[in-house]
């Protein structure tokens, strides 16, 4: 049975080109479309819908305030933000998410862009990922504990590691709205730098990065070319940039570089765990949350080759997209399958205070 998808947006031109992707797929059929926000709010009201794909600015009512609605009202529907590339739209596609949205893809900026293969791939490669996610929820029992894998007769597993430590945390489509469970979260006193690989474009991590500083205990910054790593902060590295870990007389900085994508995607959280296989950390917590495909695997692999890594993966049934935490998972990685409400408290029970 095809999936049900309500298309919400003021453009002409937009509601068709989307509607044409979508129905031109087997597995989706467009059953309702909208030109604002109200009529989205109305059908929302009387109908569940599979997906919605809601523009951000429309008449009457638009995308965040319609979020808004259907928070208050407790109408549940899983909403995919679609989003131009420009820095006010970055601050409020992060907004949208912290209202319930699940992530967002980017709007074409011309018809040619809006036909071509790109964003084709990207809203169906959205749509397929999100509710294939759904479907696992669905047949799964809530995970509300820990689930010990691989690690747990290791010593240094069972208590914090008294060298040097820090966290590396990866994480794609549905990323920011968890990064929101897990970063305020954080003991502002934690006993480790954070490193953050975040797939979003130029801009976005700037505005995702500020956000979360408001929020958190922590401080937390988009990374910067040469900032140098301390205890207690958060480093988010930059849409279209790799960031990699250096070590120099025992200081690690981060290094940016404009190297090409890897897979598509820049940063890529691989080139970055990679990086600190040379560090002179003695204890690397790798934290693996919701997102499209495998990128991490194959850097935590190598990396756990050559030092003592513990490896926390996000459950499948608090995950907007259960992909790379299941690729390091099915790669036999993973010390412990954590539900997202709980990672936060166990990358403390595992790095400690100062």
């Amino acid at each position: 049975m095809k999936k049900n998808i309500l298309v919400a947006d003021d453009s002409a031109l937009m509601r068709r080109v989307i509607c044409d992707i979508i129905n031109s797929d087997e597995k989706f059929q467009v059953a309702d479309v909208c030109r604002d926000g109200l009529e989205a709010y109305e059908k929302l009201k009387k109908q569940r819908y599979d997906a919605v794909l809601l523009d951000v600015y429309m008449p009457r009512l638009d995308g965040l305030q319609l979020l808004e609605r259907l928070r208050d009202e407790h109408i549940k529907a899983t909403v995919v933000m679609v989003s131009t590339l420009t820095t006010r739209d970055a601050a409020v596609t992060l907004q949208a998410m912290e209202l319930g949205a699940v992530d967002f893809v980017t709007k074409p900026q011309n018809i040619i862009e809006a036909k071509g293969r790109d964003f084709r791939n990207e809203l169906l490669g959205m749509l397929k990922a999100v509710l294939y996610t759904e479907m696992i929820r669905s047949q799964a029992a809530p995970a509300q504990t820990v689930i010990h894998l691989r690690s747990t007769a290791d010593s240094h597993k069972m208590s914090p590691c008294k060298g040097k430590k820090l966290v590396a945390l990866a994480c794609s489509t549905g990323g920011p709205k968890a990064l929101h469970s897990v970063i305020p979260l954080l003991d502002p006193d934690m006993d480790a730098p954070m490193i953050v690989v975040q797939h979003m474009p130029v801009g976005f991590t700037k505005s995702l990065a500020e956000r979360l500083n408001t929020l958190s205990k922590v401080q937390v910054k988009e990374a910067a070319e040469g900032d140098v790593l301390e205890k207690g902060r958060v480093y988010i590295a930059p849409g279209g940039r790799h960031m990699e870990i250096v070590c120099t007389a025992g200081v690690h900085k981060v290094h940016l570089s404009n190297a090409p994508a890897i897979g598509g995607l820049r940063p890529c959280a691989n080139v970055t765990y990679e990086s600190l296989i040379n560090s002179q950390y003695d204890d690397i917590v790798c934290v693996v949350l919701t997102g499209m495909g495998a990128d991490g695997t194959d850097g935590i692999r190598q990396l756990d080759q050559r030092k003592t890594v513990h490896v926390i993966a996000q459950s499948a049934q608090t995950c907007v997209v259960y992909g790379m935490p299941r690729a390091i998972a099915e790669a036999g990685l993973v010390d412990e399958v954590v539900p997202l409400e709980l990672v936060a408290n166990t990358i403390m029970k595992n790095v400690g205070v100062k």
